[in-house]
Formats: C-alpha cells, sequence, structure tokens
C-alpha cells in the first residue's frame, strides 16, 4: 500500500507542478509573443479548463496519500520530522493559492470573455500568471524539500 502511496504522491506532484511549469516557462511566452488578446485569452481560457480538473485531482491525491505516508509512518503530527511538516505547511498554502485562482480571477476571467470585456479579461489573466508564478516556486521548493528531506531523514535515522 505503502508503494502505490508514494507512486501516487509523485505522480500527482509532477502533474500539478510539471504543468505549472510547462504554461509558466513555454506556454506564457510564446503565447504573448504569438497571439493578439482576442486570441490569446480564449487560449488561456481552453489551457486552464482542461488543467485545473487535473490539478483538483492532484491536490485530492497529494493530501490522501500524504497524510497516509504520515500517519503511517510517524503516528502522529507530533512525530512528523520537520521537512514533512514545512512541506504540509507549503502544500496546503498552495492548495488554498490554487482556490483563490479557481474562484476568483479564473472565474472572472470566464465571465469576462464571455461579455468581451477583453482588458478586464487580460488584468485576470495577469493574476492568475503572478498566482502561478508563486506557486510554481512553492512546488519546487516542495519538491526539493521532499527528496532532500526524506533523504536526509534516512541518514540520520538509518
Amino acid at each position: 500500500m505503502m508503494t502505490l502511496a508514494i507512486s501516487l504522491h509523485v505522480l500527482s506532484a509532477v502533474i500539478w507542478v510539471g504543468g505549472m511549469f510547462f504554461a509558466w516557462m513555454a506556454l506564457r511566452p510564446v503565447a504573448a509573443n504569438l497571439l493578439e488578446p482576442p486570441l490569446r485569452l480564449p487560449l488561456w481560457r481552453g489551457v486552464f479548463g482542461k488543467f485545473f480538473p487535473w490539478v483538483w485531482l492532484s491536490i485530492i491525491s497529494l493530501l490522501g496519500t500524504g497524510y497516509y505516508m504520515a500517519f503511517t509512518l510517524f503516528g502522529s503530527t507530533a512525530n512528523f520530522p520537520h521537512f514533512v511538516l514545512i512541506m504540509q505547511g507549503l502544500g496546503i498554502l498552495m492548495v488554498l493559492l490554487f482556490m483563490h485562482i479557481f474562484f476568483a480571477p479564473y472565474r472572472r476571467m470566464k465571465q469576462a470573455i464571455d461579455a468581451g470585456d477583453l482588458p478586464t479579461a487580460g488584468k485576470k489573466l495577469g493574476q492568475i500568471r503572478m498566482i502561478i508564478g508563486i506557486n510554481l516556486i512553492l512546488g519546487l521548493v516542495v519538491v526539493t524539500i521532499g527528496v532532500a528531506g526524506d533523504s536526509l531523514f534516512h541518514l540520520v535515522n538509518g
């Protein structure tokens, strides 16, 4: 069961963080350089419409498998190693930031596109990009802590 939990946990992190990395580092600059707002905004709406359900699934998987592994290995939150507590805190912050994106600027961006209000839609896309950039950095930090923290924990504790 632990092998399945680890596998789902890692796959979920790869999907979410990798998706943000692709969107930020590859799709964003190309779309900004090649497409005018009347084409760029619907593109992002479509991209987010396809990606965000995967983020929701990743969040459910990450939280479920993360807590399963932590409680199975360490028993209670009092016994969680520092690296697990840091991952948990940053992960929850990432979830909250994503929920803000989903329920506020993304929803308002879609409404503005539907109403033909491209300036407002563009402002909302800018907010989404900024928060995704923050979440991407947090995600890369969490992945690094997870790998390094686990290695150090096992090195110290045999």
